[in-house]
């Protein structure tokens, strides 16, 4: 590899997340409002309440009242990441944004805090150009691109335990080897990890990884000194998850584990479907999640996936255990156990998996809830590609081999582009072509689940009238209402069926089909769709 071109893989995640933030600045007003969001959001601006000296002294502090308008619902999420986003929304807000979104942007450049850890992350087992092509591959993503905007639960999490695994190794390989830069490290660990526990209950599982890591590095090593580190990163990480936590002040042990067996439980029973039937969340059948993870991914994802494992394995036979360079695209820095740290990342993702087929909770909304286990997916897809590139490098002279190199991979990120572009901004809604993409999954499983299409909708009929209209909307009013003129009253659907005259408009969603069965003979005077998909529709009532 030559030195110029060296150089520009060294920088090349950095221009990929300015390349990302740049898109993200042009498009991020486009995304509609999920179901999750507002209250989530009210939550965030709440929480200010809790950390208010003139609160604390005033004689009236009650800590219900950091929890936002609707406390019981969301006390027990830790509310980290939004005490940690909402000055940058509200920095957002101070230049003229409106709040969602500002929101948005925020979330998707924290997501590409993600991108960059996965990229630091990856360069542990592969060169910097094969952890590239695993970065770009996994950010072009339709599935993350789109929960990167909306989704202010999921995608944070991923970014944070990620960040908590990334800098627990690091960490882990300072203070087993006693070097300077130790405290610095455990530091940064405790905190992201703190964060992490503090966004979703499976924060501590990203600790434990790296506390089985720490076993086997420590051997025959200092052991009091790295046990001192080790207990050090241990209390801080509890710190941090306390102090971001309020809901965790009245009684962190009870409160703690009361979260732990409720989000164990999972008890919702919402509905869905799935292969052209309704099923409830709690009643799935088996072949639910590995279906959705096969399905919502770009199409070579999964078989370069189990390529990634059979080549880790063939490494570990071969050099036991990547002990030795792979090639001349390499990396510099060398670890002497890589292949725990490899077989501990490989541990991230089928201890999750068997827990969803074995524990079998409640899921719903595709793999959503599971985004934080994927970097495990790039990794191994990560080892794939640097195995390709060393093959290439070895029968294929430069630059012919860089050509050739960079060509195949603009091949295997092209369908992640592709539908980036045209589901925009619905990318959450992708199906690859396995099934005949999200034209396929029409009618058969949910595509725009959270309704974003309302917005979409709602701005369409404020160009057809200014005269003063009812809107009914079948279910979550509440997501129309920010984007209707004065002239639209946005009313439930439920709660004035009864009330419903000719002239007025009714707004339904596809998801469970639901605008198959809502007023089906009156005419269509607004339709969102993609790619033959119909989202949702307005209908005005003869």
């Amino acid at each position: 590899m030559n030195s110029r071109f060296k150089k520009i893989v060294e920088k090349s995640v950095v221009i990929l997340i300015a390349v990302n933030i740049l898109v993200g600045l042009f498009t991020f007003q486009d995304f509609g409002l999920t179901w999750d969001e507002p209250l989530f959001y009210s939550y965030g601006d709440a929480l200010g309440y809790a950390y208010s000296p003139n609160e604390w002294f005033s004689g009236e502090y009650d800590l219900y009242n950091s929890y936002g308008s609707s406390g019981d619902d969301h006390k027990n999420r830790g509310p980290a990441y939004l005490l940690l986003a909402r000055n940058f929304v509200y920095g957002l807000e101070a230049l003229g944004s409106d709040p969602i979104p500002a929101w948005h942007l925020v979330n998707f450049i924290f997501f590409q805090l993600g991108i960059y850890f996965l990229y630091r992350l990856s360069t542990r087992w592969m060169g910097k150009s094969a952890a590239f092509f695993t970065t770009i591959f996994f950010s072009t993503q339709p599935l993350l691109w789109g929960h990167a905007f909306i989704n202010p639960k999921d995608p944070p999490f991923l970014t944070f335990f990620l960040a908590s695994i990334c800098l627990g190794f690091e960490m882990v390989d300072s203070i087993t080897e006693d070097k300077k830069d130790k405290t610095k490290k455990t530091i940064l660990a405790s905190f992201f990890l703190g964060i992490a526990t503090s966004i979703r209950i499976l924060g501590p599982f990203a600790g434990l990884l790296v506390f089985i890591y720490f076993i086997f590095r420590q051997k025959n090593k200092k052991i009091i000194p790295a046990w001192r580190s080790f207990i050090a990163y241990g209390v801080i990480a509890i710190l941090v998850m306390i102090v971001t936590w309020p809901y965790l002040w009245e009684n962190p042990v009870r409160n703690f584990f009361g979260v732990l067996r409720f989000m164990s439980d999972n008890p919702t029973q919402l509905g869905l479907l799935y292969e052209g039937v309704l099923h409830r969340a709690n009643d799935l059948p088996l072949r639910y999640f590995p279906f959705m993870l096969g399905t919502t991914l770009t199409e070579p994802a999964i078989p370069l996936f189990f390529f990634g494992m059979i080549v880790a394995v063939w490494m570990f036979v071969k050099n036991h255990p990547l002990n030795h360079p792979l090639g001349s695209s390499r990396g510099d820095e060398k670890y002497r156990d890589p292949f725990v740290s490899l077989s501990l990342a490989l541990t991230w993702f089928l201890v999750l998996i068997a827990y969803v087929l074995i524990r079998r909770p409640s899921m719903y909304d595709g793999i959503r809830h599971f985004l934080f286990i994927l970097p495990p997916v790039f990794i191994f897809i990560g080892l794939a590609f640097q195995f390709i590139m060393d093959l290439i490098n070895k029968w294929i002279k430069p630059p012919f081999s860089a050509w050739l190199l960079t060509g195949l991979g603009l091949i295997l990120i092209v369908p992640g582009i592709y539908g980036i572009i045209k589901l925009h901004p619905y990318q959450y809604t992708y199906y690859n072509f396995y099934i005949g993409g999200t034209n396929g999954a029409y009618r058969t499983y949910e595509t725009d689940y959270w309704l974003t299409c309302y917005k979409d909708a709602v701005e369409k009929l404020n160009e057809l009238t200014d005269a003063p209209v009812n809107l009914f909307v079948k279910r979550e009013a509440y997501l129309a209402a920010p984007f209707a003129n004065d002239n639209i009253r946005v009313r439930e659907l439920l709660d004035g069926r009864d009330e419903i005259q000719s002239g007025d408009y009714v707004l339904s969603n596809s998801r469970t089909n639901d605008d198959m069965s809502t007023f089906p003979n009156a005419p269509v005077v607004v339709e969102i769709s993609r790619v033959g998909v119909k989202f949702c529709t307005i209908r005005q009532i003869p």
